[in-house]
């Protein structure tokens, strides 16, 4: 599957620090950074600094080569196909009642585009939290509400929703389980 490779970078963060048997907590002790940063890099709610990645990478005692490698790779095919049985399942600290099923990643000229999945079960509800990132979310099945500080958007099957998401924003599911597709644009600058 070709995707930018920026947007894995925190999945290859992550792993690598799972593989060495790391907590965030003494990942971000180690690289002098805060846990909450760490988390939001793996989580992609946040794009790190070069400075960032070199701190990661001393702390988990990888080369920096290591994080990107390979992630310029591109196919000779003309569009990407991603099959239902396709994309890997990503757990997030910062929503672990959702399931999120990452799909894709593709830079688009200034910006990063990144695609999941995600099942919101009944009952499932995550607090307030923001990306750096515009997101656009289409419901394929199901009824949840969204909220922010001082708003709430109930959404159905067949409704899109658009916001920045630097605000913080949450979600609930008080009905049957829901579905949906969610895009993130992330500009580089960010």
């Amino acid at each position: 599957m070709k995707n930018d490779q920026l947007s894995l970078i925190g999945i290859r963060i992550k792993q690598i620090r799972i593989e060495k048997k790391l907590t965030l907590r003494e990942l971000a002790k180690r690289s002098n950074l805060s846990p909450g940063l760490i988390s939001k890099i793996e989580n992609f709610r946040t794009m790190p600094s070069l400075t960032v990645l070199v701190d990661i990478s001393m702390a988990l005692e990888v080369d920096l080569a290591d994080l990107v490698k390979n992630l310029n790779s591109n196919g000779d095919e003309p569009y990407i196909l991603i099959r239902e049985a396709e994309g890997e399942l990503e757990s997030r600290e910062d929503s672990p009642e959702l399931i999120y099923k990452f799909l894709l990643a593709q830079k688009l000229g200034g910006f990063s585009l990144r695609v999941n999945k995600i099942e919101i079960p009944a009952g499932a509800y995550r607090k307030l939290i923001g990306t750096n990132a515009y997101e656009l979310l289409y419901v394929i099945r199901g009824k949840i509400t969204y909220f922010f500080k001082d708003h709430e958007v109930e959404i159905q099957t067949g409704d899109t929703l658009y916001f920045d998401g630097r605000l913080p924003h949450g979600v609930r599911n008080e009905g049957e389980n829901a579905e949906l597709l969610k895009m993130y644009l992330i500009s580089a600058s960010d």
